[in-house]
């Protein structure tokens, strides 16, 4: 993946992003599509949050479609029926959930492999809007450590992280906070085209193109849960001025920095970012990302300057935002390359001690 080349009719990272995104679905393995059993974990403060995982045998399937429209099956953990000794935790990115196209191909190579996998989504992501005054945000590390505490406490296997995009950076502020403890709950970390640099990533995606497709694309969901979220707690942030945001800055300053504990924007993208601390990592942690991700400028990326030697950055040329599509002949491709390249690195890790 250090020298992933996209397809020749893909050639910028605008078409990688999309095509990776919404047009690459049918190539995951569609007559043995992974499914899931959802759980529901109540949080130390009243709240809840969802986890799908991977259903083994034949529980029953929750559909993407059903998901996004709030039904939920609770189920308690069953484990495979292989009992599996390994397990890959996945965090999702900025509006993702256990439907989103990497979760349902990191899932599908889950499933070949024998791995137990997890979908664990932040506080409103699951298809119905969660109880707190709050959300979700980049920096969450301490809803992160919470959630591997509680996976591990219910399960024999010993899991891997991975992170996509904001779940990346989360997941990476979780393992510079914990340190050499970190490796207690998992052997190893990986970010996938993580926005490490929350100030150089929020300018980038409030102009241009950025600005008028992905911005709008995220805002238009958010905006939605914000108004779920003034019914809930009436007069907690300014809705009409969080309705009226053209840029994430703008919504993360009247809505996701104040609920979370954080000034404003700026204070939230300075304190949440992970590059910062990128050289206090003391666990196998693997970061990826594109040279030509849109939302991520290249200057902003990391060198090994920047982390500890327990961080293996791979930065390809091409891929874009979590696209990474692999080519089946022209204008066919899949999104497997990157989760069987990522889950192939976990493999080389030797297991963790805590």
């Amino acid at each position: 993946m250090q020298h992933y080349e996209a397809p020749f009719w893909l050639p910028n990272g605008h078409l990688q992003t999309i095509w990776g995104s919404r047009c690459s679905r049918d190539r995951l393995e569609p007559s043995h599509p992974p499914r899931f059993v959802r759980e529901r974990w109540d949080t130390p403060d009243g709240d809840f949050v969802d986890v799908d995982f991977l259903d083994p045998g034949n529980s029953q399937e929750i559909a993407p479609a059903i998901a996004r429209q709030g039904t939920t099956t609770h189920l308690a953990l069953k484990g495979p029926a292989n009992s599996p000794t390994k397990g890959l935790v996945l965090f999702h990115g900025l509006e993702g959930d256990s439907s989103s196209a990497y979760s349902q191909a990191f899932a599908t190579l889950a499933q070949a492999r024998g791995w137990a996998f997890a979908v664990v989504h932040f506080r409103g992501c699951s298809g119905e809007i969660n109880r707190a005054p709050r959300a979700y945000h980049s920096g969450d590390f301490e809803e992160i450590d919470w959630m591997l505490h509680r996976l591990q406490a219910q399960s024999t296997c010993r899991w891997q992280a991975v992170g996509i995009s904001l779940g990346g950076n989360a997941l990476l502020r979780w393992a510079q906070e914990r340190g050499e403890t970190a490796s207690s709950l998992v052997n190893a970390v990986s970010a996938i085209c993580s926005p490490l640099d929350l100030v150089a990533s929020g300018a980038a995606l409030g102009v241009g193109f950025n600005r008028l497709v992905y911005a709008r694309m995220f805002l238009k969901t958010m905006k939605r849960k914000a108004k779920l979220k003034w019914r809930q707690h009436p007069g907690l942030f300014d809705l009409d001025q969080a309705l009226r945001s053209k840029t994430l800055a703008d919504f993360d300053n009247v809505f996701t920095a104040p609920l979370h504990g954080f000034k404003d924007t700026a204070d939230y993208w300075q304190r949440a970012s992970s590059k910062p601390h990128l050289q206090k990592v003391r666990l196998p942690a693997l970061v990826l990302n594109a040279q030509n991700d849109p939302f991520i400028p290249a200057e902003s990326l990391p060198t090994p300057a920047d982390a500890s030697p327990w961080v293996t950055l791979w930065q390809p040329k091409h891929g874009g935002h979590v696209g990474f599509p692999a080519s089946e002949g022209v204008f066919k491709s899949h999104v497997l390359a990157m989760p069987e390249a990522v889950m192939g690195w976990f493999d080389q890790q030797a297991p963790a001690h805590g």
